[in-house]
Formats: C-alpha cells, sequence, structure tokens
C-alpha cells in the first residue's frame, strides 16, 4: 500500500502564504460539501454548457438555495463557468473548467475505492450500531 509523505506535504504547505493557506483550506472544504462533487460530475459527464434547471434535474435532492450556493462557489473557484444570455427571459449556462476537470481525475480514484469498499463500511456501521450505539445515519420513525 502507498504511504502518504506527510513531510513533503508539510514543507509544501509551510511554503505557502498565509493568504495562500487560507485559500487552500477552503477550496478542500468546498470540495468536502455535500452537493459539490455531484454537481461537478453532472456538469463534466454533460460536455456541454447546462441551464440551471437541467443541472437541478441532474442532482436529485438539491434545492434551488444549495444548487445556486454550490454553482456560485464552484464559480468564485475557477471550477465552472457561467454564461449569462441577454435574452427574454434571461438564460444562464454553467460549464466546468479545465481545473474543474482536472480535480475530478484526482477524485475519481477516491470515488472508485468507496464504492469498492461499501461492504467494509456497511459492515463497520452495523458493528458499530451493534455494540448499543444508536446509528446516527437512520433516522427514527415518527410515530402519529
Amino acid at each position: 500500500m502507498k504511504k502518504v509523505d506527510w513531510e513533503k506535504a508539510d514543507a509544501m504547505c509551510d511554503k505557502l502564504s498565509a493568504e495562500q493557506d487560507v485559500l487552500v483550506r477552503e477550496i478542500v472544504t468546498q470540495i468536502s460539501e455535500k452537493w459539490t462533487l455531484w454537481t461537478m460530475s453532472v456538469l463534466a459527464r454533460a460536455g456541454a454548457p447546462m441551464r440551471f434547471s437541467r443541472v437541478m434535474e441532474e442532482v436529485e435532492g438539491i434545492s434551488q438555495k444549495s444548487l445556486t450556493k454550490t454553482l456560485r462557489q464552484l464559480e468564485r473557484g475557477g471550477l465552472v463557468t457561467r454564461e449569462v444570455f441577454a435574452e427574454v427571459p434571461p438564460r444562464v449556462e454553467y460549464k466546468i473548467t479545465k481545473l474543474g476537470e482536472e480535480l475530478l481525475v484526482q477524485l475519481h480514484p477516491m470515488w472508485l475505492w468507496t464504492v469498492t469498499n461499501v461492504k467494509r463500511f456497511e459492515a463497520a456501521r452495523l458493528k458499530y450500531a451493534g455494540n448499543g450505539r444508536k446509528n446516527p445515519w437512520t433516522r427514527a420513525r415518527v410515530s402519529r
């Protein structure tokens, strides 16, 4: 198994300015937010600009507010572009950038690793719940 070179990672981080360090932390936090990767993957798979409503259809369960926030953050970070067309009604299209595609290429192995190990995660959760702990990933049913 490949080991993490923490010394190398620390040395790279030590070379960052304070502003760059803050930016790196913000980007990593954004990447790990609930809707980010799913939204990016929808745009990447489309291979063409998509309208807001179409993205919302593809990212099941996302609210309009959450999608708006996610797309704005992705645009701010240079991972997605937004183009507004002067039409009535106005048309807005989103497209993944080269930087966004590069990020997905790096994260795709993690996604595959997670899928490959899903049974191990299920077993861990069953073991956790079997130790008398309440399973935090299930919702309690409300009696009426």
